[in-house]
């Protein structure tokens, strides 16, 4: 489905995110304008825009970083993870020691999530020792070793090579289908938002506003031959075309 007018306030029974008529300003500035969306338990849901659309912004307020100039930002959980571009580990904690920062003393979830994850070998390793793909990992599994039912995800593969992102996004999926958690992710890549999401929402240029809305039709099983798939492509292009029209 494609919207070419900002949505009305979307209500979903149940869900674990909700915003109505969301408008935010900073330094006098309109960043974002008459944004609603919601978001459903276990539901993953891609936010793609020209940069400086407010993306960022509109994460941070849902995760209560800021408070919203207009509008309402509920949320029916207080298990919020945040996941962002830069890893931000501990210098001074081994890959074990910051894996369990979050955690509870459920030593055995966090020794599983190493494990799903590859990093068991590594786990008495400094930050400086890792490569940047382990870094993106440590810094999942560190958020959802604290059992989060919402995790909001800001570009987290976007400084990544192809191949070392694409093999995250296979364990993202992993992840996601074995901790069944939702997620808001903003991100600047197409095919990664397809790849990854149950709903890919686009936004305008600023001040954001939601411009478009693709349900994904593909299986929750994806592998990485979708991506090479013509109905991924075509998706693809319909995507990128509405976000040309509005950027």
């Amino acid at each position: 489905m494609v919207l070419n007018t900002p949505p009305t306030a979307t209500v979903i029974a149940g869900s674990v995110l909700q915003i109505n008529h969301l408008t935010q300003q900073l330094k006098n500035a309109t960043i974002l304008s008459d944004v609603s969306l919601a978001l459903a338990p276990d539901e993953i849901v891609a936010l793609i825009g020209p940069s400086g659309c407010g993306k960022t912004t509109l994460l941070r307020t849902c995760g209560g970083l800021i408070t919203p100039t207009q509008g309402t930002v509920k949320r029916s959980c207080n298990e919020v993870g945040f996941v962002f571009q830069e890893p931000a580990l501990l210098a001074w904690k081994r890959v074990a020691g910051n894996a369990q920062l979050l955690a509870d003393s459920d030593d055995a979830s966090v020794e599983r999530l190493l494990k799903m994850s590859g990093l068991t070998e590594h786990k008495n390793k400094w930050p400086h020792e890792l490569s940047g793909g382990m870094k993106m990992r440590l810094s999942l599994i560190r958020t959802l070793a604290a059992r989060p039912q919402l995790v909001l995800l800001d570009e987290p593969f976007g400084a990544l090579d192809q191949i070392t992102r694409h093999r995250l996004h296979d364990e993202f999926v992993i992840l996601r289908e074995e901790y069944r958690f939702a997620a808001l992710m903003v991100t600047h890549a197409i095919d990664e938002a397809v790849y990854l999401a149950d709903r890919v929402l686009v936004m305008s240029g600023a001040p954001g506003q939601l411009v478009g809305e693709f349900t994904v039709p593909f299986a929750r099983t994806r592998n990485s031959t979708l991506r090479y798939s013509s109905e991924f492509a075509a998706l693809c292009g319909k995507i990128a075309s509405c976000l040309g029209a509005h950027a």
